[in-house]
């Protein structure tokens, strides 16, 4: 009889431990979904930002570099040089409206030897400056972008007759 009175003892003193048990993971049910919500927004709002940001960066990337590419190539096709710069002018520019940028003022070229001279290059560049997204004139404007730039050299041909 002794081993029951014991038992009993023991059950009884701990049952508010029991209690206690019971009653902190009623509390905190749900809690941890609720931190994992907290901290998902947390780490996921930057990341998608900065995702954000190296897309328009590598449109950019990607524009200027085909549009310099494609102006290179319409200057030394052009048949005079009147007409060569206009024609890698407007290369340019359809190469940047393939990726939704507009060229504004970032074409330039240099003729290496003389424009469309035999043996002669022409080098294209185009600069661009790609803004952060969401980022306002008021808090960053120039500040907050980052500046692209591509240059490719196009030879006009050893053995192709001069034009310029």
């Amino acid at each position: 009889m002794t081993g029951g009175l014991l038992r009993a003892v023991r059950a009884v003193a701990s049952a508010p431990a029991a209690l206690a048990r019971r009653r902190r993971t009623r509390c905190e049910a749900g809690n941890a979904i609720v931190e994992f919500c907290m901290m998902g927004i947390l780490f996921l709002v930057p990341l998608v930002y900065v995702m954000l940001a190296v897309f328009d960066l590598q449109r950019a990337m990607y524009g200027a570099s085909a549009a310099a590419r494609d102006a290179g190539r319409a200057f030394v096709l052009a048949p005079d040089l009147g007409s060569a710069q206009s024609r890698a002018r407007q290369a340019a520019q359809f190469a940047m409206a393939d990726q939704g940028l507009e060229l504004g003022s970032g074409f330039s070229y240099r003729c290496d030897g003389g424009c469309l001279q035999a043996g002669s290059a022409v080098t294209v560049r185009i600069s661009y400056t790609v803004p952060l997204p969401f980022v306002p004139d008021a808090i960053g404007g120039p500040l907050a972008s980052i500046p692209v730039s591509s240059t490719h050299r196009t030879p006009y041909g050893d053995y192709r007759e001069s034009k310029g």
